[in-house]
C-alpha cells in the first residue's frame, strides 16, 4: 500500500486541460465537438522561426543549456524588453524557463513561506491559485464583475491587503476576461502599493502583443515599482509556439538568482533547439506576427456580434488575448433539456453535451458566474458554435 502526498491530493486538476481531454475523448467517440476551451492559437509557428530551429539542429545544438538560458537568448530578451516595454534589464535579471508556467512556479517557490498571502484579482488564470497553494501560500481572491470590466479597483486592492500579504499576481491582457489594464489604471494600483513597500508584484504579460486597444503598459515601467515587479512573458501565444515551451522573467537580480537556483534543482535549462528558435522570434519586428493579431481581432468581432444575439449572455468586449468571458448567471436555477443548471460548471457541461461546444467554467478562474470561450478557432467553427448554442438555449 502507498499513500499520495497531501500536496497532490489537495491540488485541483487544470480545468482547461481537463475540458480539452474530455473534448478529445468525445471526438474519438465520433462526436462533432467544436473546441472553444483551450488557450492555444490555431496558427502554425511562423516559417522563419521553424527555419531557425532546423538550422540549430543542423549546427548540432544538443547539449545541456545554461540553467537560466543561452546568453544570446537573454540578450534578445533584454532587447525585446527595452524595445516593447521601455524596461531595462541586464543578464543577471533574466531567467529562461520551460514555459511561462514554470516561470510563475519558480517565483512562487522562491518567494512564499507557509501562510503568505497572494492577492489574485478575479478572474485569474486557472493555475495561479494552485501554484500559490503548492508553494504553501494562501490565495486571496478579489472579485470583479462584467459591469466593472473585470478590473480590480485601487480601493479593492487596499481592502485586500493584510499584514500577511506578500505578493500581487495579475495578467494583462487578462486570461480569461481579455481585459487590459491601462497605464493610468496600473499607476492607481501602484499608488496603493507605494504604501506597502514589502509587497512584490507578478505581472503576467504573455498576451502582450494580442492587444486591440494599443499602448500595452507594464507595472515595472514606474520607477518606484521597478525593483518590486517580476515581469513574466514568453512566446506561446503571440508567436503560436505553445508546444515549444519557452517562458522568461525580468526581475530584481536577487529574485532572478533564486529562480535560477530553484530551476537548477528541478528541470535545469530549457530545450536547446527551442531556445535558438526563440532568439529569432524575439529579434523579429512585431509586424512579422501582425497577421495573426489581425485575424484574432476580426474573430473577436464575429463572436461578440453572434453572442450578443443570445438571450441571457451578459458580455463586455475584450480588449486583448483571444477569449470572451460572458456572465451566464441568468441561466442558474433553470432546467434546460432536462439539465438542471445550478452553476457555471453545469452550464459549461450542458453546452458540451447538448450543443457539442467545449468551453471552460468560470469556477476555474475564480469567477463562478461566467464561462470562458476561446476564439482561437476558425470563423466557420465560431459561427457554427454560436448557432448550436443559440438553438440549445432557445428552449
Amino acid at each position: 500500500m502507498y499513500h499520495l502526498s497531501d500536496r497532490i491530493n489537495s491540488m485541483s486538476t487544470s480545468q482547461t486541460l481537463a475540458m480539452a481531454a474530455k473534448t478529445r475523448e468525445l471526438k474519438a467517440e465520433g462526436k462533432d465537438i467544436i473546441g472553444l476551451s483551450l488557450g492555444e492559437p490555431d496558427f502554425n509557428t511562423p516559417d522563419f522561426i521553424k527555419e531557425a530551429a532546423i538550422e540549430a539542429i543542423n549546427e548540432n545544438y544538443n547539449s545541456y543549456t545554461p540553467v537560466d538560458g543561452y546568453v544570446e537568448l537573454k540578450d534578445a530578451i533584454i532587447t525585446k524588453f527595452k524595445r516593447d516595454n521601455n524596461l531595462t534589464y541586464d543578464r543577471s535579471q533574466i531567467v529562461v524557463s520551460t514555459g511561462a508556467k514554470q516561470s510563475l512556479a519558480n517565483v512562487a517557490l522562491v518567494m512564499l513561506n507557509p501562510g503568505d498571502e497572494v492577492i489574485l484579482p478575479c478572474p485569474y488564470w486557472v493555475s495561479y491559485a494552485e501554484i500559490v497553494k503548492l508553494a504553501e501560500g494562501v490565495p486571496v481572491e478579489v472579485p470583479t464583475t462584467v459591469e466593472t470590466n473585470f478590473k480590480m479597483t485601487p480601493q479593492q486592492l487596499e481592502e485586500a491587503i493584510t499584514p500577511k500579504t506578500k505578493m500581487l499576481w495579475y495578467s494583462s491582457p487578462c486570461n480569461p476576461s481579455g481585459m487590459v489594464y491601462s497605464r493610468e489604471e496600473l499607476r492607481a494600483l501602484a499608488d496603493v502599493l507605494a504604501k506597502h513597500p514589502d509587497i512584490i508584484v507578478v505581472s503576467d504579460e504573455i498576451y502582450e502583443h494580442i492587444n486591440f486597444v494599443g499602448g500595452h503598459a507594464s507595472m515595472a515601467e514606474f520607477d518606484d515599482m521597478y525593483n518590486r515587479v517580476v515581469t513574466v512573458n514568453g512566446v506561446s501565444k503571440a508567436f503560436a509556439m505553445t508546444g515549444w515551451r519557452i517562458g522568461y522573467i525580468g526581475a530584481p537580480a536577487d529574485i532572478a538568482r533564486a529562480c535560477n537556483k530553484m530551476q537548477g534543482q528541478i528541470t535545469s535549462g530549457a530545450n536547446c533547439i527551442a531556445q535558438r528558435a526563440v532568439i529569432t522570434a524575439l529579434e523579429a519586428p512585431v509586424s512579422s506576427i501582425q497577421y495573426m493579431i489581425d485575424r484574432f481581432k476580426s474573430r473577436r468581432k464575429l463572436i461578440i456580434d453572434l453572442m450578443s444575439e443570445i438571450d441571457g449572455f451578459k458580455i463586455t468586449e475584450p480588449e486583448g488575448a483571444f477569449y470572451v468571458f460572458p456572465d451566464v448567471s441568468e441561466f442558474f436555477g433553470k432546467t434546460i433539456r432536462g439539465h438542471e443548471i445550478k452553476d457555471s460548471t453545469d452550464f459549461s457541461m450542458f453546452l458540451l453535451e447538448e450543443a457539442l461546444v467545449a468551453t471552460v467554467t468560470g469556477d476555474a478562474f475564480g469567477s463562478p458566474d461566467c464561462i470562458r470561450f476561446s476564439y482561437a478557432a476558425s470563423e466557420a467553427e465560431i459561427e457554427e458554435a454560436m448557432k448550436r448554442i443559440k438553438k440549445a438555449l432557445s428552449e
